[in-house]
């Protein structure tokens, strides 16, 4: 258990002083793109930055803040160890058939979403403008909304001018195809996948367009 968690603490003062004032000066330091200050919720601890990358290589695991999370950890995965492409398939909000296979060639943004998140609608603008904005560079957007009803999802849609396909996953299905990059009770994340259709990097809470756009460059940028 961490320190900030513990109900007592039998440290001497001058301990728990050093440790406080580590905590403290701890920084995260983010390549062009500036430093991330860690604040601490309670007792867990929560990057805020325009681009924090935890530096992992393989699928994330354990579990994250829940839907009024306001973090924003990035985990960015080297070409070199991204899992197989992710496998997702089903009817969107307009009853059309959608699979992210047929989405290979291009690189992809998924997020998941819901209209009763309140993160979820500081990021639909910023969702529904990069999505106009790179519409002619080879990327596509999906959606996937969950927990929600029909008419409150198109209505979201709507209300934020967001024009790319969702699939409506009103049985669970599609966040556990995405289990392994999303955790069950984070919402909203937002995947972005390379031309393969592997994750390339995923986003915990609200995206921040600068974070969307330097991901989506960067992979872009990798070869074919």
């Amino acid at each position: 258990m961490e320190d900030g968690a513990r109900t007592a603490d039998s440290r001497p003062a001058d301990d728990k002083a050093g440790a406080q004032s580590t905590t403290t000066r701890r920084t995260l330091l983010v390549g062009g793109l500036g430093a991330a200050a860690v604040v601490a919720m309670g007792a867990s601890t929560m990057w805020l930055a325009d681009r924090p990358s935890d530096g992992a290589t393989g699928p994330p695991g354990g579990d994250a803040e829940s839907g009024v999370s306001v973090s924003q950890p990035v985990t960015e995965y080297q070409v070199a160890d991204r899992g197989a492409p992710v496998a997702l398939s089903g009817g969107t909000l307009t009853d059309d058939e959608l699979d992210l296979a047929d989405l290979h060639g291009d690189v992809a943004v998924v997020n998941v979403w819901g209209s009763w998140c309140g993160p979820c609608r500081v990021e639909a603008p910023v969702l529904a403008k990069v999505s106009t904005d790179y519409r002619e560079r080879e990327v596509s957007f999906v959606g996937v909304n969950v927990k929600d009803n029909r008419a409150a999802a198109v209505a979201f849609e709507e209300q934020h001018g967001i024009a790319y396909p969702s699939i409506e996953d009103t049985d669970g299905r599609a966040v556990l195809a995405l289990s392994q990059y999303v955790p069950a009770s984070a919402v909203p994340v937002t995947l972005v996948l390379d031309r393969q259709g592997r994750v390339a990097a995923r986003v915990l809470g609200a995206v921040r367009e600068a974070t969307l756009t330097a991901l989506l460059d960067s992979t872009l940028a990798e070869a074919p």
